[in-house]
């Protein structure tokens, strides 16, 4: 999920009884919540790099164990200095901290499970993709959920108010350039963002911050279960639509669209091309065909593209690769790309190019 997502979670998180536990509890939560994403520094050294590194080492499982060790020494040693500093004993409680960050660190995996670009939770060990294809990336109803008992809590000084209102107004710009959002997103989107305020000025006491903190949370929960569900029920539906027309398949995602619950994006991958449908639930005819079927073109020069070094961690990541190849007058011009990405509008991402001489060999780039 996006960055906002984690720190939403990690700060909801914070205004439960967790928050109680220790002195320090609430930054453990919110940088617990933020860790794996520390594979993050790769995508400044160079993409193919971060494509075969991000959601590996630092979303595994060894991470996992890991990381939430290394952030309670860190907390428990700044709380160390801090109170040196003032002349006063350490405040923090190391045990209670340490369970914190195991909460805050293996939450985050676990919702970027939920998108369709996966994790490999058995790092180092496995390199295996899981996908839970159930939540866009950035998904408007998590953000409303999660971000309510936070502005509650902290929008208390002028400064406050003015950071939630144009992170508010930020996310309602995303959800309008997002397109064909429906209209019942929309009403649920400004009711909730009218409720936030409502909630705001009236004033909530600790107790009730931490109810409609923990409410939240298990409506959140309830919320990526039920989107899940939804995309293991699409995919079924899917297959029994096309074997009902004939059609054979090797492999089904059915992936959620931004701010449109009852609908997949259906990807058909056959022995020779990509299909693509779109499941409405909300439709009288559930299924249309939303684009032209692709060709998964292979052959010698593919397997030569592939063998170029700038492209070793684009493989790891591909789960649908789309190679296009074009015959230039001195070899040939390798595409790599994959279709969970390359039909949305704009650059495709990621699209990775090799190009080979006329004995298929990759030139240096």
């Amino acid at each position: 999920m996006d960055p906002v997502t984690h720190t939403l979670v990690g700060a909801s998180l914070a205004e439960t009884r967790l928050g109680r536990m220790s002195a320090f509890a609430a930054p453990t939560l919110i940088l617990g919540a933020n860790a794996p994403d520390l594979d993050a520094i790769t995508m400044f050294i160079d993409r193919d790099l971060s494509l075969g590194f991000r959601r590996g080492w630092t979303h595994g499982v060894l991470a996992l164990a890991v990381l939430p060790i290394v952030l309670t020494g860190l907390i428990c040693l700044l709380d160390r200095a801090v109170a040196r500093w003032r002349g006063t004993a350490p405040r923090a409680r190391p045990g209670r901290l340490l369970l914190l960050a195991y909460i805050a660190v293996a939450s985050h995996p676990l919702l970027d499970w939920l998108n369709t670009y996966g994790v490999r939770f058995l790092m180092p060990f496995d390199g295996r993709w899981f996908y839970g294809d159930a939540l866009f990336i950035m998904d408007p109803l998590v953000w409303l959920l999660v971000g309510a008992a936070v502005v509650a809590a902290h929008s208390r000084t002028a400064a406050g108010v003015v950071g939630w209102l144009a992170l508010g107004g930020a996310m309602t710009l995303l959800l309008a350039l997002v397109g064909n959002v429906p209209r019942g997103i929309w009403l649920l989107w400004l009711a909730g963002l009218a409720g936030i305020v409502a909630a705001r000025m009236r004033g909530i006491s600790p107790p009730g911050i931490r109810r409609l903190a923990a409410a939240a949370l298990i409506a959140m929960a309830a919320y990526m279960l039920a989107m899940h569900g939804g995309s293991r029920l699409a995919a079924r539906q899917a297959a029994e639509w096309l074997a009902a027309r004939g059609s054979t398949f090797e492999e089904i995602m059915a992936g959620p669209l931004p701010a449109r619950p009852f609908v997949r994006d259906i990807v058909v991958a056959d022995a020779h091309h990509y299909h693509f449908l779109e499941l409405d639930w909300l439709r009288s005819e559930r299924f249309r065909v939303s684009g032209p079927a692709l060709e998964r073109a292979g052959g010698p020069a593919v397997e030569a593209a592939l063998t170029a070094p700038h492209v070793q961690g684009i493989r790891k990541w591909l789960r649908f690769p789309l190679y296009t190849v074009e015959e230039l007058p001195d070899g040939y011009r390798v595409t790599i790309r994959d279709v969970r990405y390359a039909r949305r509008p704009g650059p495709a991402f990621p699209n990775s190019v090799v190009e080979l001489d006329r004995n298929l060999q990759p030139r240096p780039r």
